[in-house]
């Protein structure tokens, strides 16, 4: 068994049937639009009608909204959006840290080094003050 089953991947499934149609629409077209795209995601291709301007809030409407209501929302709005995102695992975590932590590393030594080379190019064109 040298293959492995990635996630989203059906080889081998005997319970799809690359023939199935409906309403003379094949399969996997017909379930693509209700299918989340990535892990956690709920985008469809069809875009939603758009509202009516019956169903928008107005200014006046808005105005009524007091303060602590809006922070309180502006909270669960924070919330809502925490929750959308996909945390790194803990490996993927050391791996990222261990990357930036690198980098800032390499760099600090190329600017210590080309501050020293300057400083001792200076030194040399102008002279030692002492």
């Amino acid at each position: 068994m040298a293959e492995s089953k990635r996630r989203g991947e059906d080889a081998g499934d005997e319970r799809l049937d690359d023939d199935a149609t409906v309403d003379g629409v094949a399969d996997d077209d017909a379930t693509d639009a209700d299918e989340p795209v990535s892990r956690g995601g709920t985008a469809t291709r069809k875009r939603a009608p758009a509202d009516s301007t019956e169903g928008r809030k107005t200014r006046r409407d808005t105005e009524r909204i007091g303060l602590f209501a809006r922070i309180a929302r502006f909270f669960r709005e924070v919330v809502a959006e925490l929750r959308k995102v996909i945390w790194p695992t803990r490996k993927e975590l050391l791996t990222y840290t261990a990357v930036v932590v690198t980098f800032v590393a390499v760099m600090l030594a190329i600017v210590a080094g080309l501050d020293y080379g300057f400083a001792e190019a200076v030194l040399w064109v102008f002279g030692n003050p002492s």
